[in-house]
């Protein structure tokens, strides 16, 4: 087994990729409880499968999804802190597998979470000193010398712009706003002086007015510190603004992929394409309180069917009950990535990778009709 020390230094100098995941997959056995209402077998959730991901230093990476899709638990899986079912992490190129300790402390200093609720995220007794205090000194970013720590606490407080430090460094969770309650668990996360931040839904809990701030202060820290961030969001048009690329998830797969510019600007995938027209977009309602023709003003029949069930997964691609597009080929063989070309789209990437992919027999040779007749 590769020690962690060996995995946070990658031989041959600092790789562009930070983290990688392949073929992560995580299933969730049912309680013993309920299983008798599957006869006698033992079920599990297909929370995750087959996922493949990369996150590249001074690049935000959007997941994208409906609630209930996989996103959080692929976060949890970077972040070790579910044991995976089968599949690969790698930290600078070598496999990690950590189970606590000194190990896990490691892994952590490099890779760090930041939750959806803060105000959950943050023990309520304690004040944003003692947060912030335990997390250099678990991570060993400061010795036990009282200026020396109180210079790191400024200096995290002034990277998360709660600034002055002392009006904000002895308050509880309670005496700060949604906002700065977010930006003191940043702060936390910077502590361990991270080189990936994994940010599940982090401004889904905040008012819509502070939501913008939240993402610029990320962005602003992916320049200065060149970061590499996974933004996990279900809000796609968000993803567009602030993700360099987005990856698109549905009932535990990964089903679109590429530059932000392409995936949300010619989205290839019918779920893809469901998600961005069930987005408010202002033109499109005026153009139908206008009495548009709506073939124009829509670009996806509606889609059918229920979400599709992770215990019984659908049998070929997870999409196919609810797609108006789907074919026989679709309900039998699981979907490979192809290639999408297209205006934006922006060929392969410097690793060989298609930078704009899906995962739907639409993209495939013999389909390629249909799907040109499919986006029109």
């Amino acid at each position: 087994m590769t020690t962690l020390s060996e995995t946070a230094s990658p031989a041959g100098g600092a790789t562009d990729v930070v983290l990688e995941a392949e073929e992560l997959t995580k299933h969730f056995p049912v309680r013993r409880r309920l299983r008798a209402a599957f006869s006698g077998e033992r079920p599990a959730v297909h929370a995750v499968d087959d996922v493949a991901l990369l996150l590249r230093r001074g690049r935000v990476t959007a997941l994208v999804g409906e609630s209930g899709s996989g996103k959080s638990t692929v976060a949890r899986l970077l972040a070790q802190l579910y044991p995976r079912t089968g599949g690969a992490i790698r930290l600078h190129g070598a496999e990690t597998t950590v189970r606590g300790g000194r190990r896990f402390r490691a892994y952590s200093g490099k890779v760090q979470m930041i939750f959806q609720d803060p105000f959950a995220s943050l023990n309520p007794v304690h004040t944003v000193r003692y947060h912030l205090t335990r997390a250099l000194r678990v991570h060993d970013r400061v010795g036990r010398g009282r200026a020396e720590t109180e210079a790191a606490l400024a200096d995290l407080l002034a990277k998360v712009q709660l600034t002055p430090p002392q009006r904000y460094i002895d308050k509880f969770p309670h005496e700060l706003s949604g906002g700065q309650r977010q930006r003191v668990a940043i702060a936390r996360a910077l502590a361990a002086g991270p080189e990936a931040l994994l940010a599940d839904e982090p401004v889904s809990m905040l008012d819509v007015s502070i939501r913008l701030g939240i993402l610029n202060l990320l962005r602003d820290l992916k320049e200065q510190m060149d970061l590499a961030i996974l933004y996990i969001t279900h809000d796609i048009a968000s993803a567009r603004y602030f993700a360099d690329e987005t990856q698109v998830m549905y009932a535990g797969r990964m089903v679109e992929g590429g530059d932000s510019e392409s995936v949300t600007q010619q989205p290839a995938h019918p779920y893809t394409r469901l998600l961005i027209d069930s987005a408010p977009d202002p033109d499109r309602l005026a153009a139908q309180a206008g009495g548009a023709d709506p073939d124009q003003s829509a670009s996806l029949d509606e889609g059918t069917g229920e979400v599709a069930s992770l215990i019984h997964p659908p049998s070929g691609c997870r999409f196919h009950p609810r797609c108006p597009h789907a074919m026989q080929v679709c309900t039998a063989q699981v979907p490979p990535r192809f290639e999408v070309a297209g205006v934006t789209s922006r060929g392969a990437d410097e690793s060989g990778r298609p930078a704009h992919w899906a995962a739907c027999w639409l993209y495939s040779p013999e389909h390629a009709g249909d799907a040109a007749g499919a986006a029109a």
